[in-house]
């Protein structure tokens, strides 16, 4: 299998690609000045507020916020992910996709190992067109079945959301679909590894093989077919609805090349058709509760898919949404897959996310309750969803009694292993004093109790000057105020003029390590990826950090615009800027020596150093330290 996609070679994509051309194929662009605008197409407006920058790659809409590369449109226009964005960008382009070939460099798909992929990519896409096929095939069954069709009918499925979801119809036979699809022996292998069919059992198999008959099975049988697509609507799999009596009630496609359930969610392609700009998902456990909720007008349901909720997608539902919704039926069951989902959930909970569960009253399920309820009601409910927090806080109080000192030390027990799940921020220490109010206890002592350790005076008093210490370095501001800090301001040149960086020497660069302010880091690297392979613009910049924390502020400030207009003198405000911070990190480390030296002594080596440091100090080489003169 190939790894991942080569860095070097989306370099190269970004560097062919005309983000004009492409976004204005899909959006009417209208030249302004050395820039293009049009109405965005990610929400919904008359006046113009998405520009386009020809010489940033760039694209910014200063209404809703979207802003990316050429991928990041193809990403969110298309509705594709990351690897088919690049393969659909280097389609376009003529290019082969390059990977990195487990350390040892950039391998494209060339010779044995490229003809091996180029051979599996084959495979894979034979199978794709396969079950586009079966899909096809599925519809034209309903569509002649009037059984099939009368059922659909008696559960509320209207003609519209039938052809929305192209539900089909799977045959009371156990070869029709070989008889249509697999007629010969490669076909009868595809639709096994697609998971349509079922090898019989060997002794079976080959009496089947001496009667002239398959060695295979349909897999559905009388049944309604759900088609899973993935973002880019391909069919990947199937679940089948059982439409009498007989078990299982829905049976699903089994693990494939194509399809991975811990990792799909039903109905996700159709819900991103229905609504351009997604906030919020209802994550449902039906293929038959999520189509009924879209024919509702609730068109951000969305279905685990015979499972319960796992991590995979949790994450996939946060990278296109802030908010979900997990609807279970109210009864035992119910209650015990949201506390499932509860624990996958909480590693992705943080600020500006959120989480709650709406309960149904028993013997309901969305599918039955929208139907009889209708689109409105249903959703005035999702308005009395419970939050994650009040939700984990019952489900414990539940368990003990947090009137009484025993029941409190249960309920702190049963916590802590959730909380360890959180990731550390606003989220949890806010969840922390909700936790505290609940068991009418002050928050630090909650604190400590769920550390295990005692928090002393001195560690609370570090805490405290290291909170104002953040707070002082963000007040800071040099002769750039209003700009932002001389770190935040470098990098932001870097940014829109990557080739600023050959300004700056080795040396420099090097002594940069001494820099303690946050984005020290980010300036330096940056500085030291365009040393190793540079950057021509801003979009190539951005796309080496796309799978960093660091990428959602890169793009603010790429937004942004720059503090100069041209090459040269962003070479010279990067020289100042750079200058600045050390001269800046020399004073500071300047004043610590002399604090030190009148507190406790220096060792020889420290004396040196500040030896040499008041010598540049009375040259004129730093700036002056608060201290006049250096104790001897």
């Amino acid at each position: 299998m190939p790894g991942r996609i080569a860095q070097t070679f989306i370099d190269e994509l970004l560097a062919r690609a005309d983000i004009i051309e492409l976004i204005g194929n899909r959006v009417p662009l209208k030249k302004a000045g050395h820039e293009y605008k049009a109405c965005c197409p990610f929400h919904d407006e008359k006046t113009p507020s998405f520009w386009v920058s020809p010489v940033k790659q760039f694209y910014h809409c200063f209404g809703c916020g979207a802003h990316g590369t050429v991928i990041t449109f193809l990403m969110e226009f298309d509705r594709l992910p990351f690897p088919e964005a690049i393969e659909e960008l280097a389609g376009r382009l003529g290019l082969s996709v390059q990977f990195e070939d487990d350390g040892m460099g950039c391998a494209a798909r060339s010779g044995a190992s490229g003809q091996a992929s180029a051979a599996q990519a084959d495979s894979t896409r034979a199978l794709y067109e396969l079950m586009a096929r079966v899909a096809e095939h599925f519809r034209g069954q309903l569509a002649r079945s009037e059984r099939a069709r009368a059922y659909a009918a008696q559960r509320g499925l209207s003609a519209e959301i039938i052809e929305r979801f192209a539900i089909g119809y799977a045959p009371d036979s156990w070869n029709e679909l070989l008889r249509r699809i697999g007629g010969d022996e490669r076909a009868q292998r595809e639709l096994a590894a697609a998971g349509l069919v079922i090898e019989r059992e060997r002794d079976a198999s080959e009496a089947a093989g001496r009667d002239g008959a398959s060695r295979y099975y349909d897999r559905f049988r009388d049944r309604l077919m759900f088609p899973i697509r993935d973002t880019r609507g391909r069919v990947i799999a199937f679940g089948g609805r059982v439409m009498g009596p007989g078990e299982p009630k829905y049976l699903n496609s089994p693990e494939t090349s194509l399809f991975h359930k811990g990792k799909e969610l039903y109905g996700f392609y159709e819900t991103r058709l229905a609504r351009q700009s997604l906030t919020r998902l209802l994550v449902v456990e039906g293929y038959m509760d999520t189509v009924r909720l879209h024919q509702h007008g609730i068109a951000y349901a969305v279905a685990t898919l015979g499972t319960a909720t796992t991590p995979d997608h949790v994450r996939r539902a946060f990278r296109h949404v802030s908010e979900l919704v997990f609807s279970f039926d109210g009864d035992r069951a119910g209650r015990a897959a949201a506390w499932r989902a509860l624990q996958n959930v909480l590693p992705e909970v943080r600020a500006g996310r959120e989480v709650r569960f709406l309960f149904l009253p028993d013997g309901e399920d969305p599918d039955s309750l929208v139907g009889r309820e209708g689109g409105e009601r249903f959703e005035a409910r999702l308005a009395a969803a419970v939050p994650l927090s009040e939700y984990l806080i019952e489900q414990l109080a539940a368990q003990t009694d947090i009137a009484h000192a025993d029941g409190k030390a249960r309920f702190i027990a049963l916590a802590r292993p959730l909380l360890e799940k959180l990731e550390a921020g606003v989220y949890r220490e806010l969840l922390l004093e909700r936790i505290a109010a609940a068991l009418q206890v002050p928050a630090p002592r909650l604190q400590q109790w769920l550390a295990g350790a005692p928090v002393t005076d001195a560690i609370i008093t570090a805490r405290r000057n290291a909170a104002d210490n953040r707070t002082r370095q963000a007040r800071q501001r040099g002769p750039g105020a209003g700009r932002g800090s001389l770190v935040t301001q470098a990098v932001s040149l870097l940014l829109h003029f990557p080739q600023a960086a050959t300004s700056i020497p080795a040396g420099q660069r090097q002594a940069l390590e001494r820099i303690e302010q946050p984005a020290g880091s980010v300036l330096r690297e940056l500085l030291a990826q365009q040393a190793a392979q540079p950057a021509a613009s801003l979009a190539q910049t951005l796309e080496r950090w796309r799978e960093r924390p660091e990428y959602r502020r890169l793009c603010e400030l790429a937004a942004a615009t720059p503090l100069v207009s041209d090459a040269g003198a962003a070479a010279r405000e990067l020289c100042e800027a750079i200058q600045r911070l050390l001269d800046g990190e020399l004073r500071r480390r300047l004043e610590r020596l002399i604090e030190k030296a009148r507190a406790q002594g220096l060792d020889e080596q420290e004396k040196l150093e500040l030896q040499s440091l008041t010598v540049d100090q009375r040259a004129g080489a730093l700036p002056s330290a608060r201290a006049s003169a250096a104790p001897r």
